[in-house]
């Protein structure tokens, strides 16, 4: 059984910053691929970044030059760091990793459990 466990939500003037972190427990192999998606007022869960195993990261647009994603491979953690906040970065952050486990070594998808980040204007 694997989880992902999420921390560092929480309430930010815009402008200020906080960073999230999703440590992934239980019978893990390997970890390819971790990311942080969101879901706002729109309702609609979209990817804000993403770090390979190797290191190579990608961001949506609205948040290049803002966030920064990285990864520990050695705690089986992905961080978020997000500056300069503004309200509309509020939201759900949900981090998501491809991980392989099992006793037929196969890769599954988890999603953490989501954590608040609002940012007041």
């Amino acid at each position: 059984q694997v989880q992902l466990v999420e921390s560092g939500g929480g309430l930010v003037q815009a402008g200020g910053s906080l960073r999230l972190s999703c440590a992934a427990a239980g019978t893990i192999f390997s970890i390819n691929a971790m990311g942080w998606y969101r879901q706002g007022s729109r309702n609609q869960r979209e990817l804000v970044a993403d770090i390979t195993s190797d290191g190579t990261a990608k961001y949506a647009d609205s948040v290049k030059g803002r966030f920064t994603i990285s990864r520990d491979n050695a705690k089986n953690t992905v961080y978020l760091q997000m500056n300069s906040l503004k309200p509309e970065d509020t939201a759900v952050y949900y981090c998501k990793a491809l991980i392989v486990s099992g006793v037929l070594s196969k890769t599954y998808q988890y999603w953490g459990q989501g954590t608040q980040v609002t940012v007041s204007s």
